[in-house]
């Protein structure tokens, strides 16, 4: 590795302040892995763009992106609980997983075997996945990655600033219907996903302390500018856009702003953040007089 790249990467792990893992830090391994399970898609997907899709030898059922890449992978089956069978007999350097995503069991059995596993924290805001990012490209030792992601850092800081340059719209993008079907479930202000929004120039309504089940009528009481419905792999369809067409009494469907957008742009931390800082902000715009 060339002295200057490798004192890039240093630098950018001196400047991280987030928690970037539910273990007490990334593994120590004696060389850059070689061979990865990924349980998260987010971090499938991620490897992918980062140039390691190499490296992966396995999968979950969840993992989608990229449609070609995951497609000439062994799947070790549901990400809440894979198969420990499968993923041994794949013979990992590593397994990413997700403290959020992955049955606890699941991963002590890995464990147990004498699988080596990272548990990376969910990050709950764009700067955590980030600081994600470069710890995945510091373990897999790929300075090279390192441009990808300098790229993504100055996108990142153009349209944060853009963002508290202007008024925020009113945004409501629900995570998915509520279990009997007659209300939503929002995430909560320390998510991910609020904190999308906000980066892109959005409040996110209504404002729950924690993910909960929000009624119709909260709904019309947080009079949304702008409604984002997560699409596959999210659960909703342009069914669900169509089925809002008669609430004009909510001024994003009154105004034409009702967007069915790609749900892994909304909901996975990890380098589909670019696509969601080039898309997103146009979305959630609210032109003022």
């Amino acid at each position: 590795m060339r002295p200057a790249r490798r004192r890039w990467l240093q630098l950018r792990q001196g400047q991280e302040d987030a928690i970037i893992s539910a273990d007490p830090g990334p593994p120590r391994l004696p060389h850059a892995p070689g061979r990865l399970v990924s349980l998260v898609p987010a971090h499938t997907a991620s490897l992918f763009d980062l140039g390691l899709g190499a490296r992966l030898v396995g999968r979950t059922d969840a993992c989608s992106y990229p449609v070609e890449g995951t497609a000439r992978l062994p799947s070790v089956g549901d990400p809440a609980r894979p198969e420990a069978a499968a993923i041994l007999a794949l013979q990992p350097d590593l397994v990413l997983a997700g403290a959020g995503l992955n049955a606890q069991e699941a991963i002590a059995a890995l464990r147990a075997s004498g699988v080596l596993v990272w548990v990376t924290a969910d990050p709950r805001t764009v700067r955590e996945a980030l600081n994600l990012l470069w710890a995945l490209v510091r373990l897999c030792d790929v300075p090279q990655a390192g441009h990808t992601l300098a790229a993504l850092e100055r996108s990142y800081e153009i349209t944060r600033q853009a963002a508290l340059d202007a008024p925020p719209s009113l945004v409501f993008c629900p995570l998915s219907r509520s279990t009997d079907g007659a209300g939503w479930l929002v995430a909560g202000r320390d998510s991910y996903l609020t904190d999308l929004l906000a980066t892109c120039g959005g409040e996110s309504v209504p404002a729950a302390l924690s993910a909960s089940p929000i009624a119709t009528d909260d709904l019309s009481a947080a009079a949304p500018d702008v409604i984002v419905l997560p699409g596959s792999p999210g659960p909703f369809s342009e069914a669900d856009v169509a089925a809002l067409a008669d609430r004009l009494d909510l001024p994003a469907v009154a105004a034409g702003r009702v967007y069915l957008m790609d749900g892994a742009l909304l909901t996975w931390p990890g380098t589909h953040l670019a696509r969601a800082l080039a898309e997103l902000p146009a979305v959630l715009h609210i032109p003022h007089a």
